[in-house]
């Protein structure tokens, strides 16, 4: 497990008992290096949605942990934020929230020269994930998914 894997998985045991206890859910925990800052985000939801509110007091919460435990080495920005709409599905839940609905999957390499992918999703498992559009069904493997997540329509 590498460095970002570390800081990530610690990060989700020590803000999983706060979130928790206000009835919150995470999303998801990332460590990346925008421009040249590093940025340990954590994305938190809730029935009806997340505000500011709830981001500022998951936040201060976490900055005392993450002050006394010290595990990220160097300078980082801590956030707490809500996903958006671009919500990435991860978790089983997000795939059980989204069957049927329509899906944009982003492929590491192209496929039939393509990286881009919308479809409803029709199903998954731990390995793969099917999607159904105008040309039939799609297979792809998970571990060729950069990014899938739920269509936006405008």
């Amino acid at each position: 497990m590498g460095r970002r894997e570390q800081y990530e998985e610690k990060t989700q045991q020590f803000i999983q008992p706060i979130l928790e206890r206000m009835d919150f859910e995470l999303v998801d925990v990332e460590y990346v290096k925008e421009g040249s800052t590093w940025y340990l985000r954590a994305y938190i939801d809730k029935a009806g949605g997340i505000t500011v509110n709830d981001c500022e007091a998951v936040a201060r919460e976490m900055n005392e942990i993450l002050d006394r435990e010290d595990y990220v080495e160097g300078s980082y920005v801590f956030e707490v934020s809500s996903p958006g709409l671009g919500r990435p599905l991860k978790k089983e839940k997000d795939f059980i929230r989204n069957m049927g609905k329509k899906v944009e999957i982003h492929t590491y390499r192209a496929i039939n020269h393509e990286k881009e992918f919308y479809g409803s999703l029709k199903s998954y498992d731990d390995k793969k994930v099917t999607i159904v559009n105008e040309t039939g069904d799609m297979v792809f493997e998970k571990a060729d998914i950069a990014l899938i997540r739920q269509a936006i329509d405008f």
